[in-house]
């Protein structure tokens, strides 16, 4: 699969493409010992036709991370593997490709969640970053949480509650989820920091 076009730019899906990405999934972008893994909810048809997360023109996910200080550029989709050099890593909850995460059944996002519990697990990263507040609440069963640092970890992993950075979320505008990516970036750092010391921290 293509990762540019011939001028050199990221390509852009067909609508065929669109339509055979349906069900298909997409690498993770994982390390061990990562700052913060974020998960996404699942990927869209076209994150899936092209093969890079949150890739659909329109999300904000890039850029409210280099403006919340996690990236020194906007990155493109297509360079999402760079995250790894930062510390930074990206999952996704439920593996599968949908048109939209409204076609997720229940049962599939508590599976996810056991998914993505298991990942945490193996990877030990220092913060794990859940983009989805309502999802959040169905796959994990805490129907009153809320954005910001959850009271649940995953083993010594704290989780983070940030909100969907998809176009279509019109509830939040790019400033707010600035604001709130930057909340998480100032904890990271500050967990960084404490980890560097030798202190027990969290």
């Amino acid at each position: 699969m293509p990762s540019r076009n011939a001028e050199g730019g990221p390509w852009r899906p067909t609508r065929d493409q669109l339509e055979a990405a349906q069900g298909k999934a997409i690498d993770d972008v994982i390390a061990p010992g990562l700052d913060v893994l974020f998960s996404g909810i699942n990927p869209g048809l076209y994150s899936g036709a092209v093969g890079h997360h949150f890739a659909r023109p329109g999300n904000r996910f890039w850029k409210a991370l280099h403006l919340a200080g996690f990236t020194p550029e906007v990155l493109s989709p297509f360079d999402d593997r760079r995250l790894l050099d930062l510390g930074l890593g990206i999952t996704n909850l439920v593996g599968r490709t949908t048109r939209s995460a409204n076609e997720l059944t229940t049962e599939e996002l508590r599976e996810g969640a056991g998914h993505l519990e298991r990942t945490v697990r193996r990877c030990g990263p220092r913060f794990l970053a859940f983009l989805g507040m309502s999802t959040y609440r169905t796959a994990f069963q805490r129907p009153k949480a809320a954005l910001g640092r959850q009271q649940e970890s995953i083993g010594a992993t704290p989780i983070w509650l940030l909100p969907n950075p998809s176009g279509a979320q019109a509830r939040y505008q790019l400033p707010d989820l600035v604001a709130a990516f930057a909340q998480l970036r100032e904890a990271s750092r500050t967990s960084s920091r404490t980890a560097d010391t030798g202190s027990k921290g969290y």
